[in-house]
């Protein structure tokens, strides 16, 4: 068994591991809350069939995800578990998951800021003093801003790196992505926030590229949570950029959460596909594609977990859009079965089409 943490008085707070941002949730916990954060491992099939089984069939899979890494959380030594709000199932996904974990016998404090988001700041706040009773404002706001700004970081530096690591066969841009991530998840201030960032941008720009003059680009678009998990997508655009394909994708934490332009400003310019709001990330997901579709892209790639409501809603859009701006769009749904072999054949018979669509025109 792993130890747990050595006891210091405070809490040990977890939350479900999401793509890269673990360092972000970490620093927020350790220097906004001076608390301990509890990092559990990267997710892997091990996470998911543990969440899995526990689980509801009827729930998408990143709810089973996030249900196996709370529970890898706990058997770390974790007494806190934080769950966030959200605008699809995602919100109920908390008080299910706190009475799954309590039937199997865990004993915890949870957070969950579904109950705060009320919309105002002052109820948001009282979830926050529930995980830091003694937390001081001034502290908590500078260090608040300096997450934002890791995160920031995190989503421009992994923007660079899809689109360019596929051309760089000295592999500086792989190292320097990875020293990035384990910077990101070590940093305790802001000037090592700030210079981590600064290192990376250094070596991107340094690194001798062989890229086409016009590459194969493609856009990623989809649902929050699997599009940007690496782990939930089989690692599709590390897999795609390794073909040689330039990839893009807009929706991340700083895009959907911090700068987010809202859906009604979304939606005018793409009124006459979407009349009405469809859901947490649908409307971003249709006016993405449509901006890539108008930009040039060879193609388009649509990402959802088995399940997703929303983005199911989305398919029929996303096939006018396929068809006006004649563009090949491949769809994938991720659940706990899918295998990294069909997936790459998939893959593989999308590029050679890209490649092939493209040398004709």
């Amino acid at each position: 068994m792993t130890p747990g943490p050595i006891a210091t008085g405070k809490k040990k707070i977890a939350f479900p591991r999401v793509a890269d941002y673990s360092g972000v949730f970490r620093y927020w916990v350790e220097q906004c809350l001076d608390q301990t954060y509890i990092l559990q491992p990267k997710c892997t099939h091990h996470t998911l069939e543990v969440g899995a089984r526990y689980s509801p069939d009827s729930v998408c899979t990143p709810f089973k995800t996030a249900l196996g890494s709370m529970i890898e959380a706990l058997d770390l030594g974790a007494d806190t578990l934080v769950m966030s709000h959200g605008l699809c199932r995602l919100g109920y996904y908390g008080e299910l998951m706190e009475q799954i974990l309590r039937d199997l016998g865990y004993q915890f404090e949870f957070v969950n800021f579904a109950a705060y988001s009320t919309g105002r700041s002052k109820d948001l706040l009282k979830g926050v003093k529930q995980l830091a009773p003694k937390m001081k404002a001034a502290r908590f706001l500078t260090h608040v801003m300096d997450g934002v700004k890791m995160c920031a970081y995190i989503d421009d530096i992994t923007s660079k790196y899809y689109q360019n690591c596929g051309f760089d066969p000295s592999g500086t841009y792989r190292a320097a992505f990875k020293r990035f991530l384990r910077a990101m998840d070590m940093v305790h201030s802001r000037p090592e926030i700030d210079e981590a960032y600064r290192e990376a941008s250094y070596a991107f720009a340094q690194a001798p590229l062989d890229k086409p003059e016009r590459p194969l680009r493609v856009g990623v678009v989809g649902e929050f949570f699997t599009v940007m998990d690496a782990f939930s997508n089989l690692d599709l655009e590390q897999t795609l950029a390794d073909m040689g394909v330039e990839v893009h994708r807009w929706m991340n934490v700083s895009n959907r959460i911090f700068h987010y332009p809202g859906e009604k400003n979304l939606n005018v310019e793409i009124r006459d596909l979407c009349t009405y709001e469809m859901g947490p990330t649908s409307t971003a997901t249709i006016w993405a594609a449509r901006k890539y579709a108008r930009r040039g892209f060879d193609g388009l790639i649509h990402v959802k977990s088995a399940g997703c409501t929303p983005e199911i809603d989305v398919m029929p859009v996303l096939q006018t859009i396929g068809r006006e701006e004649k563009i090949p769009i491949l769809y994938l749904t991720y659940d706990v079965q899918t295998g990294e072999a069909g997936l790459m054949t998939r893959l593989e018979a999308f590029y050679d089409m890209l490649a092939m669509r493209k040398e004709v025109l």
